[in-house]
C-alpha cells in the first residue's frame, strides 16, 4: 500500500494514458527504484537547482509498458549524477507548523528534506487530499506561496505533484509540496496580476487566438532579447519589459466551472499547437525546449479536473494559471511564427508505425524522461481532443497526433537534458552546453540526428545557426 514515506505502484493505478498489458512485476520494479530515490536522492542534483526527473521517468516508463530490467537499466543510467539528501533539523521540522516559519524558509533549496519530511508527516495524519486542500488550495498567504511556485521551475513542481496524483502516491506528492517550497517565487506577481484582470474578462477568447494576437504585436514579440542580459527570457525579457501588455493578453483566457474538460482539452491543444508548429525550415526538426514542458504538464490537468476533492474553484484556478504560463511561456521565445503545414505534410521515416511502436522506440533509448513524457502526453492529447475536430480552438486534429509523434524520431535521446531552473534567482537559463554529462545522440529512428537534442528559444534565428538544414527529401 502506498503511503507517505512509502513508493507502491499499482496496476489499478496504471496512469490517464497507459498501454493494456501492465504487469506486476514492472509495478513492483518501479515502486522499488522510486523508493530508492526518495530515500536517498535530492530533489535537485546539483547546487544549480537541476531537477531529478527519476520520479517522472520510472511512472512514466511503466504506463507505456516497460520490463522491469528496462525500468532498472534507465534508473541507474539517472542515479550517476543524482546528489544525495542532507541531514535533517528536526526542531526546524516541527517549527514549520508555525506559519511565520514555514514562510521564512521558502525558496531555500538546501530545506528541501526538511520540508520533505514534515509533508511527510502531515500525509500521514490528514491524507495528502487534506494536505494539498490546506498547503496550497486554501487561497490564504502560505497556500498561494505553494500554489504559485507550483508553476515555477519551469512546471516542474506541478509536474512531480501531477505524478503524485496521477499513479495515486502520496510520498510524491510530499516531494512535489517540498520541491514547490524550495523553488524561488519568480512568477507569482505574473499570475496574480492576470488572475486579477481576468475577473474583468466577460467572454474568453480561443487560446489560439490570443497566440496570434501575440505574434502581431511587435513590442512583445521582440521584448526577450538574444544576449546574455536575458538569461531568462520570461523574466527578464517579458515581465522585465512587457508585463503589462502580456497580462492583458493573457486576461482574455477564463475558464468558467462548466467548461473544465472542454477548456483543459484547449489548453492542452493549443500547447502541442505552438510546441509542434515552432520549426524553422529548412533547418532540421526540432522541438523547443521549453515548449516542451507545456505539453508535459499538460496531462495532469485532465487528472486534477477528475478530483472529486478538489472544488471547482481551485480546478478552474489551476487551469487558468496553467493556461496563462503557456501563453507567456509561447512569447519568452521571441513568439515564433507557427508553421502548422510542417506537421500536416510531416512524412514519418516509418509510416506505418504506430503509438505502440513508438512507445517501444522511447523505452529501448537513454532518455531522462523528456522525450517519453512527451510521447505519452501526445497520446493522451489526441484523446482528449478527439471530440473535438470541428471546434476552430482546436488546430491540431486528426493524423496530426501521430505525426508529432513520428516527429519526436527527430529528437535524439540523451541522458540529461538539462534544465534551466536559476539557483535562487530567475536570472539564468543553463544551456545545453554547459551539460558535462550529454551523452552522444541516439535518434529513436535508424538514422541518427545531429546538433543537440532540443532547440532553445525557437523565435530567434539565432537559436537556429548551429543546426543543419534537412535533407532535400524533407522539405
Amino acid at each position: 500500500m502506498a503511503t507517505a514515506s512509502k513508493v507502491h505502484l499499482s496496476l489499478h493505478y496504471g496512469g490517464l494514458c497507459h498501454v493494456p498489458n501492465l504487469t506486476q512485476d514492472s509495478a513492483d520494479a518501479a515502486s522499488k527504484v522510486l523508493q530508492e530515490n526518495h530515500e536517498i536522492y535530492h530533489i535537485f542534483f546539483n547546487h544549480s537547482a537541476f531537477h531529478n526527473h527519476i520520479a517522472h521517468h520510472i511512472p512514466t516508463l511503466f504506463a507505456l509498458g516497460a520490463s522491469p530490467d528496462a525500468i532498472q537499466k534507465h534508473y541507474a543510467n539517472n542515479t550517476s549524477y543524482q546528489r544525495p539528501l542532507q541531514p535533517v533539523d528536526r526542531d526546524l521540522i516541527q517549527s514549520f507548523h508555525e506559519n511565520a516559519t514555514f514562510l521564512k524558509y521558502l525558496g531555500q533549496e538546501r530545506y528541501y528534506h526538511d520540508y520533505l519530511i514534515f509533508f511527510e508527516y502531515e500525509i500521514g495524519q490528514k491524507g495528502h487530499e487534506e494536505v494539498l486542500n490546506e498547503y496550497m488550495l486554501k487561497g490564504n498567504e502560505r497556500a498561494d506561496e505553494i500554489l504559485v511556485r507550483m508553476f515555477t521551475g519551469f512546471l516542474h513542481p506541478i509536474i512531480h505533484l501531477g505524478f503524485g496524483i496521477e499513479f495515486n502516491q502520496p510520498a510524491i506528492i510530499a516531494e512535489a509540496l517540498a520541491q514547490a517550497a524550495v523553488h524561488v517565487d519568480w512568477i507569482g506577481p505574473y499570475l496574480s496580476g492576470v488572475e486579477k484582470a481576468a475577473a474583468g474578462t466577460v467572454s474568453s477568447k480561443p487560446l489560439v487566438d490570443i497566440l496570434d494576437q501575440i505574434r502581431a504585436d511587435s513590442k512583445l514579440r521582440n521584448a526577450a532579447h538574444w544576449d546574455e542580459h536575458d538569461a531568462n527570457k520570461l523574466f527578464d525579457g517579458i515581465l522585465g519589459r512587457a508585463p503589462q501588455e502580456m497580462t492583458k493578453y493573457a486576461a482574455q483566457w477564463r475558464v468558467d466551472g462548466d467548461e473544465l474538460e472542454s477548456k483543459t482539452a484547449e489548453m492542452t491543444n493549443a500547447a502541442v499547437y505552438f510546441t509542434g508548429s515552432a520549426q524553422h525550415p529548412p533547418k532540421q526538426i526540432k522541438f523547443d525546449f521549453y515548449y516542451m514542458h507545456c505539453v508535459n504538464s499538460s496531462i495532469f490537468f485532465s487528472s486534477f479536473v477528475k478530483q472529486s476533492w478538489i472544488s471547482t474553484k481551485n480546478k478552474i484556478r489551476l487551469l487558468q494559471f496553467k493556461g496563462w504560463l503557456d501563453l507567456a511561456m509561447y512569447t519568452s521565445r521571441r513568439a515564433p511564427e507557427l508553421l502548422l503545414d510542417e506537421v500536416v505534410n510531416y512524412h514519418p521515416k516509418q509510416p506505418d508505425g504506430s503509438w505502440e511502436d513508438i512507445f517501444q522506440r522511447v523505452i529501448e533509448h537513454e532518455d531522462d524522461g523528456h522525450v517519453s513524457k512527451m510521447v505519452r502526453a501526445l497520446r493522451h492529447g489526441e484523446h482528449i481532443c478527439a471530440g473535438y475536430d470541428d471546434d476552430s480552438r482546436f488546430r491540431v486534429k486528426g493524423d496530426m497526433w501521430l505525426k508529432l509523434g513520428h516527429m519526436g524520431e527527430y529528437v535524439p535521446l540523451t541522458r540529461q537534458g538539462w534544465h534551466p531552473i536559476p539557483p535562487g534567482s530567475p536570472k539564468r537559463d543553463v544551456p545545453a552546453s554547459a551539460s558535462r554529462l550529454t551523452s552522444s545522440l541516439v535518434a529513436i529512428d535508424s538514422v541518427e540526428d545531429s546538433g543537440e537534442p532540443w532547440v532553445r528559444n525557437a523565435g530567434f534565428d539565432e537559436a537556429w545557426e548551429k543546426y543543419e538544414d534537412r535533407p532535400r527529401a524533407q522539405l
